[in-house]
């Protein structure tokens, strides 16, 4: 299996983790989220398919940004509306640590692409990796603590 795809692996898998996050969402709003996030997967995931048959796409006009603006006013808009067990903070948790392990997966191989649009991609994917392990590091801390809740200046 080459880098592309495993890369593409990676993203299918994540995808279909938020996917399963998002069917076991206590709400409309957390569920939204976790769709949001399984569609950058996707996007990830066509930039990886890309590189690999190498079709002309010009990496650098592909936009794989997370509408983070759009997650943090809908997990507000839902506050009163959100339950939790532990069980779904762990679920949180692995995704985190997926993340950080995709961003740094993504990093290392930048490192090791002659191709500057290429090794381009794989640190913008890293980017928006690590930028989805902050959301969720937001979302378990809004789980813990939702009256004190503020997302972070980042966002």
């Amino acid at each position: 299996m080459n880098v592309y795809e495993y890369a593409m692996k990676v993203e299918k898998d994540g995808e279909a983790y938020y996917n399963y996050l998002a069917s076991k969402a206590p709400n409309d709003g957390l569920k939204r989220v976790f769709n949001i996030l399984a569609e950058a997967e996707i996007q990830h995931y066509n930039v990886f398919k890309s590189m690999r048959d190498k079709d002309g796409t010009n990496f650098k006009t592909i936009n794989i940004s997370t509408d983070t603006k759009t997650i943090f006013e809908t997990l507000n808009a839902q506050r009163d509306n959100i339950t939790f067990d532990a069980d779904q903070v762990k679920f949180y948790e692995d995704a985190i640590k997926r993340e950080k392990d995709s961003y740094q997966f993504y990093i290392d191989k930048a490192n090791e692409v002659d191709d500057k649009d290429e090794k381009q991609a794989f640190i913008d994917i890293a980017k928006e990796e690590q930028k989805h392990k902050a959301i969720l590091e937001e979302i378990i801390h809004f789980i813990q603590e939702p009256n004190n809740w503020v997302a972070s200046a980042e966002f």
